[in-house]
């Protein structure tokens, strides 16, 4: 194991051991270091790559904490790794959003509340029937990302938050090239918000699939 590598998952002992909890300021280097039996510069290059995955803040003139380890600061690093995507990638994303998203959604539909549902229903009636597809691409992704969230689970949303950005490409490219595109999207999301207010976990779960795999398979026939 590399002296980095065995550095980093030292501290990470201390983390996952309770020795260091989130929001704890760390000792001072050269203590830590004498007390991992570590060189300095080795701890110095584990502080500097456990801060770019946030898990700790370098806090200039005045030390390095235990971040909050919160699973949606802790998964950015998710988005990070997938803005460095390829087109033929595309698929693949899209293939994991639609195994987590159905899920998320049927989580969301005994969950969702009214004064929420009515929001989603109040913003599909501000797009109208002929959306622009820039519009409705950005409307897309906050619908969404509003029912995922109210799934509940933090990880789940984070984790497909993190997916959405290299399929938003996907998703105005059909908007302007199939036709009728628009259209059916709309009436998916509104498929969509009935199930959820029905509170039928499996009638949202279905028309969630259904809406996910319509871009998927346009997409496959595309490439």
């Amino acid at each position: 194991m590399a002296v980095t590598d065995e550095a980093i998952e030292k501290i990470k002992g201390m983390i996952v051991s309770g020795a260091l909890r989130p929001g704890d300021r760390l000792p001072k280097e050269s203590a830590l270091a004498a007390e991992l039996g570590l060189s300095r510069n080795s701890l110095r290059e584990a502080v500097r790559a456990l801060s770019l995955i946030r898990i700790l803040d370098v806090r200039q003139g005045d030390g390095t904490y235990v971040t909050s380890l919160d699973p949606q600061l802790l998964l950015e690093a998710v988005s990070f790794v997938v803005d460095f995507h390829r087109d033929d990638t595309v698929l693949e994303f899209l293939a994991v959003r639609r195994i987590l998203e159905p899920a998320a959604t049927a989580l969301a539909a005994s969950r969702i509340g009214a004064d929420q549902l009515d929001a989603l229903s109040a913003r599909l009636d501000a797009l109208g029937a002929d959306p622009s597809v820039e519009e409705l691409v950005a409307a897309d992704l906050e619908f969404h990302r509003s029912i995922v969230r109210s799934a509940g689970n933090s990880v789940l949303c984070a984790l497909l938050d993190g997916l959405s950005g290299p399929t938003t490409r996907a998703r105005i490219w059909r908007g302007l090239t199939q036709e009728g595109a628009v259209g059916r999207t709309l009436r998916e999301h509104r498929a969509i918000l009935g199930a959820l207010r029905d509170r039928d976990a499996e009638a949202a779960r279905s028309w969630a699939t259904v809406h996910i795999a319509s871009v998927e398979q346009w997409l496959r026939a595309t490439l």
